[in-house]
């Protein structure tokens, strides 16, 4: 939602600018092309307002052919330059336009990785940036209208000017004193001509600016019907769901949902705002524009009847008076817009200025070629963010080196809190991890964190090169790529694709791409743990999505796939977790037994009614 605290003048000037500084420095060529585009376009019209006026006064007085053959000739040539420089631009202004506007993201994404990984995963976070792109879908609010204004405000000012060295003569061209309207010449009429001016400005602007508001008060509702429509509107186009949509006649529930919602309806917010306050105040706005181009009309008729000047001028004054008008209204229009996108930034740079609080650390990560790297959890203690329940209580552990470990237990035992913890993407609330005798806080983060290779539960795979997946780079050593799949147990399935590594997984960019199924999407994400070849390797839950003949082929190579590396397997099968040195078994966030598979199954305890609850099916399926 749009920070409704109204803003100061200096603080919408600061966030406006800001927001400025960073897309110029982003995208410095969308600037200069609009700049010339509207500089020249806010201009051109009244080099063809000019010599229209001057070729209708010549028609009007002496008719001098060759003057008038002049002009034509002079207004064809510049219309015709014109027009192709204006084409010009505007076609590089639309390029550059549309290259940010799919780039525009990237800046949130920039953050999103820089980011601690306690903020990505924080609902704040999430909904805050969710606000921002709903706030730039819905009217374009945040980022994308500081082009708007920049271009605005360009071309305001161009016109203005020229609009300015158009009119000047109006004031200065006298009546003849033996009119009867001479009095016109008087200063005064000025003065009051350009008083009218900026007071119908003033109000109609107000008025606008007034009826805006309605829009920032319902980005919250917008928000929150733009996300409806959004989902149901892909609903029926979702791969994923069409079986159950098909299956449960679920369209029957979305429909019934869709009628309900009265978010863009004929009697919505902003509908009964638009028919009542809003319409009525852009009728005043416009109403007033009006009645003083009106004023103009008849001021400017007069001194052309009293012998001012001559009736082509006409056209002229009037034209340009109302450009003027109208540059200088959409100045004021511009003041009460930028109020409006203030409230927008705010959300915009306070997700963008989230602070780095995970201390990033300097030591150089030892880099060892026999992998002698030893990690301890002393009395490690764990809340997340918000909540005042420990995940981790009093955790103290060693890996020995070279180690397979498996850590087992109930959902919400506390496993992978004590494998993000180890990989730092939290810190520990209480107590501290060592890594060879330091705390890994003092070590480097992004080169602590490559010491591991891991396989989460709930991986994802980019829709590009197998190769590029494997590798999760662009560039890659292809030899290592084909050997890691093979490891994996995906020899199988590479050797029948015609495209071999080059082939694309999914068809999102390629129509030739294709689908895996979640056994081989597994054995891809295990390829690119082995790919890194880091010291730890983490497995949560590696085989899950595996055949039981595909499953005990990693397990039969578990030990030639993971090498002298210390490894760490997270499952909820125990009977998977044999082949492993230590077992370490989780509790209501506590390690409550540690041991060997015979070990903790001759001793009553958790391990064993674990056991002895799965076993009781192989049991009887053996029957």
């Amino acid at each position: 939602m749009a920070n409704s605290k109204k803003a100061s003048l200096r603080e919408v000037m600061h966030l406006n600018n800001r927001a400025f500084k960073i897309l110029y420095h982003k995208y410095p060529r969308l600037f200069l092309s609009g700049g010339l585009y509207q500089s020249l376009h806010a201009l051109s019209p009244y080099v063809g307002i000019y010599l229209s006026a001057q070729l209708i006064n010549e028609l009007a007085g002496t008719r001098n052919v060759e003057r008038l053959q002049t002009w034509v000739l002079a207004a064809l040539c510049s219309a015709a330059v014109l027009a192709f420089l204006e084409a010009v631009l505007q076609r590089w202004q639309t390029y550059e336009y549309n290259v940010a506007r799919e780039d525009i993201n990237s800046i949130y994404a920039q953050k999103m990785i820089e980011m601690d990984f306690s903020c990505v995963v924080s609902s704040k976070t999430q909904e805050d940036f969710s606000q921002i792109r709903q706030n730039a879908n819905w009217a374009g609010w945040g980022f994308p209208r500081i082009r708007d204004f920049f271009n605005s405000i360009l071309q305001s000012v161009f016109s203005a000017c020229g609009a300015v060295a158009l009119t000047i003569s109006l004031f200065t061209a006298r009546i003849p004193v033996q009119n009867s309207f001479a009095f016109l010449n008087h200063p005064f009429f000025a003065i009051l001509m350009l008083g009218m001016m900026l007071a119908a400005i003033f109000l109609s602007a107000c008025c606008n600016n007034r009826a805006s508001v309605y829009w920032i008060q319902y980005a919250q509702q917008a928000k929150f019907g733009n996300r409806f429509f959004s989902f149901f509107g892909g609903l029926s186009m979702d791969r994923h769901r069409a079986m159950d949509l098909r299956m449960y006649d679920q369209e029957q529930v979305c429909r019934s949902y869709v009628r309900r919602n009265k978010s863009f309806t004929p009697g919505s917010f902003i509908a009964r705002k638009a028919k009542g306050p809003m319409g009525m105040l852009c009728a005043v706005g416009v109403m007033t524009s009006v009645a003083f181009t009106g004023a103009i009309y008849l001021f400017t008729c007069i001194k052309a009847w009293a012998g001012a000047f001559a009736v082509g001028s006409v056209t002229q004054y009037i034209g340009a008076f109302t450009k003027l008008s109208g540059s200088i209204g959409q100045l004021f229009n511009l003041v009460g817009d930028l109020r409006g996108n203030a409230a927008f930034l705010r959300t915009t740079f306070d997700f963008l200025d989230i602070p780095h609080e995970m201390y990033q650390g300097s030591l150089t990560v030892e880099k060892r070629s026999d992998c002698k790297y030893e990690i301890e959890f002393r009395d490690v203690s764990f809340r997340y963010p918000g909540s005042e329940v420990y995940a981790l209580r009093h955790a103290s552990m060693k890996f020995r080196v070279g180690e397979r470990l498996a850590i087992v237990g109930r959902n919400g035992s506390g496993k992978t809190t004590f494998v993000k913890l180890l990989c730092r993407l939290y810190d520990p609330t209480e107590g501290e991890i060592l890594l060879n005798g330091i705390n890994i806080r003092k070590y480097d983060y992004a080169e602590y964190m490559s010491i591991f290779s891991i396989v989460f539960q709930d991986f994802k795979l980019l829709a590009f090169g197998l190769g590029e997946n494997v590798a999760a780079k662009s560039k890659y050593n292809r030899m290592r790529a084909e050997s890691c799949l093979r490891q994996a147990g995906f020899g199988e399935r590479l050797d029948a694709l015609e495209k071999g590594l080059d082939t694309y997984l999914y068809r999102e960019f390629d129509e030739k791409g294709v689908e895996i199924s979640g056994g081989e999407a597994q054995k891809i994400a295990l390829a690119r743990a082995l790919y890194k070849d880091a010291p730890f390797i983490i497995l949560d839950e590696p085989t899950a999505a595996l055949d039981p003949i595909a499953e005990s082929e990693v397990y039969t190579k578990f030990n030639e796939l993971v090498g002298d590396k210390t490894a760490i397997y997270i499952s909820h099968r125990l009977s998977s977790c044999r082949f492993c040195d230590t077992i370490a078994v989780f509790e209501e966030g506590a390690i409550v037994q540690r041991g060997t598979h015979e070990e903790l199954v001759a001793q009553p305890g958790e391990y064993a009614e674990l056991w002895n609850a799965q076993a009781q099916y192989y049991r009887k399926n053996g029957e």
